[in-house]
């Protein structure tokens, strides 16, 4: 009689030590670039940004195509055709990518690879200000090539000379706006109500301050949209370096403040 012999089951070998956790905190440039494709990458992010495209184009060919032929249309006049929409537009940019958190429930995610939601609002701060950058760089480009080709098509000659404290003072005034949009997303943490009070809150200040009279003398204080546009034209004197201080307090630095400390103590849903 035979005997089958049942096949032998060797069991697992199973370390003797689970190895060390990394405890090294994910890179922050790392952090950086995920924010930079996450605005990049997701359909609303690449939409805005070819909306913003489209809306400089469409009022760089407008500056190009009106007033009569020869008339000077110099750098400056297309730089300022080139930043001012996008002044606009560019800070939803940044709501968006701090907003998406909760709107598109990735908050979650975000917060389990990277625990320290100080870092993750840096992060998003940073990646804003790059863009905003960018963008910048791409405007002076595109009002160079504006410039020239408004001359080989309606005549004139252009002052093609751009003093070091016009563009300075475009490019504090682009990345304040940009700063705003990110404090804005950061408090309201909802896309519809942040766009809304960026577009909405300085633009009512603006008015009732004009409107009232007894807020004459604080009106200039408190209104960051008059306070930035002698940086456009390199006119600031100290007063008003003294007024955009303040506004820039009120409408840029207390909301950042606001929103870094609800960041870090809201709950992920």
């Amino acid at each position: 009689m035979t005997t089958i012999e049942s096949p032998q089951i060797t069991a697992p070998k199973l370390p003797a030590r689970l190895p060390e956790p990394d405890g090294r905190a994910v890179p922050f440039a790392r952090l950086v670039h995920v924010e930079l494709r996450k605005i990049l990458d997701t359909r609303a992010g690449r939409w805005l940004l070819i909306g913003i495209a489209g809306v400089t184009a469409l009022v760089v060919g407008i500056v190009i195509f009106t007033g009569s032929a020869g008339s000077h249309k110099d750098l400056s006049d297309f730089l300022a055709a080139t930043v001012i929409p996008q002044s606009i537009l560019l800070p939803l940019l940044g709501i968006i990518t701090v907003t998406s958190e909760w709107t598109q429930r990735t908050g979650l995610v975000t917060f389990a690879l990277e625990p320290d939601r100080t870092r993750v609002g840096r992060s998003k701060l940073v990646s804003a200000i790059l863009l905003g950058l960018l963008v910048l760089a791409i405007a002076v480009v595109l009002a160079v090539v504006a410039t020239g080709l408004c001359q080989a098509l309606r005549g004139g000659h252009p002052v093609w000379s751009l003093d070091a404290a016009t563009l300075g003072g475009v490019v504090l005034a682009q990345l304040l706006a940009v700063v705003q949009g990110v404090s804005f997303g950061l408090v309201l943490q909802n896309t519809p109500a942040a766009i809304v009070s960026y577009l909405v809150l300085p633009q009512a200040w603006s008015i009732v301050g004009t409107l009232v009279h007894g807020l004459h003398g604080v009106q200039p204080w408190l209104d960051l949209n008059a306070a930035t546009t002698p940086l456009l034209d390199a006119s600031m004197t100290a007063e008003n370096w003294a007024e955009l201080g303040v506004a820039a307090l009120v409408w840029v630095v207390l909301p950042l403040i606001a929103g870094v400390v609800r960041l870090r103590r809201s709950e992920v849903k």
